[in-house]
């Protein structure tokens, strides 16, 4: 692992060199399909520390000069599964992208949607040697923070102070030059599964490319569909993806919740592919041309020709399930997605009930990713989630075509914005790690500060 961690700690390097050099590529890595960016940035890779504030945040550094997705292989429920067929498929996205970009691409930024995200809230406070903030006192109430053991082979992805308060003074975004006595911190950090990390920095190695730093999915996707209002007002981000569902919550423009539930929408296909015992590329088109989750009275005689829905998929067993059944009812295409739909939605449910979300005094939610396209779903999820629902589109950013500004790209648009500007890299100083007795915080966050 010696070697994974040399890697890390030479990411935020690589990231910066990359800016400098004016190109950089995104790589967005589902469970159905990978996405690829080139972006072009004015080459200058320095930034004010008030920028990066919004969703907007970064986009007047960068142009998309290429875009190109392929279905993906070698992935099962947001992790790599087979190494080499992973990255056969990222070196064909790659290669498209650089194509239209005209411009080779060596440095990338990835994320990905496994590694068994979990949350922590950490809380430290420090009394103010002279009588205001400063930056070292920033730093030292960040080392302070409490935290507990992440559990053996975790690692932190994302770690941001969420709040700060001097005195009795809550809710500042920036503490420095404020004159007070004490100064105490709120944190998140998302943990994830080290080895799921390693197995990206290998498959990324492998395709002849630099990594340049690591993403959660659900925060990338956010960062992407969530208006500023809603990031700073509080609202819940739900990404539904293929091989599993990603949840985050932002409240006052930062994430401070983070979690994932394993079924996607690659179930719902598994589902209809059983149920209408169809190969699974006809079972996804079905899903995709014809699927819903409220039936109406029309439904019933509305009849879907599973011949024709087969046509072109390029299948060979189409002949051992065409004689057996040939037709179905919407209704019942419907009668199999929507259990399987309400099952995400209920598992999404129980992820926001543990996270306390019904405190927050805004109860927004925002459905994106490919999963969120399903006709009705948004009626389903106010029934089972709130009232309060709508669906996300990523922001549009320049040079981006119409066609990749699909719900479905709502990761990797964000993570774009992310690239720009890492709001893990706001509060970046020097910590006295060696004056407090955390060895888990100072050993999660030495890995923080190296690597973003």
């Amino acid at each position: 692992m010696a070697e994974l961690y040399q890697t890390q700690r030479a990411m935020r390097n690589i990231r910066l060199a990359a800016l400098q050099r004016g190109v950089i590529g995104i790589l967005d890595i589902g469970t159905a399909k990978i996405a690829c960016l080139v972006l072009r940035f004015d080459g200058t890779g320095t930034f004010r520390e008030t920028d990066g504030v919004g969703p907007m945040a970064g986009q007047v550094n960068f142009r998309v000069i290429g875009a190109a997705s392929t279905r993906s292989r070698g992935m099962r429920r947001g992790e790599i599964d087979t190494m080499a067929e992973t990255e056969r498929a990222i070196r064909t996205v790659v290669a498209a992208a650089q194509k239209v970009a005209g411009v080779r691409v060596d440095h990338v930024i990835a994320c990905l949607s496994g590694g068994r995200p979990a949350s922590y809230g950490l809380a430290g406070e420090v009394a103010l040697e002279t009588g205001r903030v400063q930056d070292h006192d920033v730093a030292r109430v960040m080392a302070a923070c409490d935290a507990p053991d992440f559990g053996r082979g975790r690692e932190v992805l994302h770690a941001q102070p969420v709040n700060f308060a001097v005195d009795n003074r809550s809710g500042l975004g920036d503490p420095r030059d404020h004159v007070g006595n004490r100064l105490a911190c709120d944190m998140h950090v998302l943990t994830v599964d080290g080895d799921v990390i390693g197995n990206l920095v290998q498959c990324i190695r492998r395709c002849d490319l630099e990594l340049a730093g690591v993403a959660s999915a659900s925060y990338a996707s956010a960062r992407a569909a969530l208006v500023e209002d809603e990031q700073e007002l509080g609202a819940a981000c739900i990404d539904m993806g293929g091989g599993g569902t990603g949840v985050s919550i932002f409240a006052k423009k930062h994430m401070i919740f983070g979690d994932n539930v394993k079924i996607g929408g690659q179930l719902i296909t598994q589902d209809i592919a059983q149920g209408l015992r169809v190969p699974l590329p006809v079972a996804e088109r079905l899903k995709t041309l014809n699927g819903g989750v409220e039936a109406t009275g029309r439904d019933d005689r509305d009849m879907i020709d599973l011949t024709g829905a087969g046509s072109g998929t390029g299948t060979g067993d189409a002949a051992g399930w065409e004689g057996d059944r040939r037709s179905v009812s919407r209704a019942d295409l419907i009668g199999i997605m929507r259990p399987r739909v309400e099952e995400i939605l209920e598992g999404v449910r129980e992820v926001l009930d543990a996270a306390g979300f019904d405190s927050m005094p805004s109860q927004q939610i925002v459905l994106t990713g490919g999963g969120s396209q399903i006709p009705g779903l948004d009626g389903l999820a106010a029934r089972i989630l709130g009232p309060s629902i709508r669906c996300g589109r990523p922001l549009r950013i320049d040079g981006l075509a119409h066609q990749f500004t699909d719900p479905g790209f709502s990761s990797a648009v964000g993570l774009a914005l992310f690239a720009a500007h890492p709001q893990d890299e706001w509060w970046d100083f020097e910590m006295p790690a060696d004056s407090y007795p955390t060895r888990s915080l100072r050993r999660a966050y030495r890995w923080f500060k190296n690597n973003w």
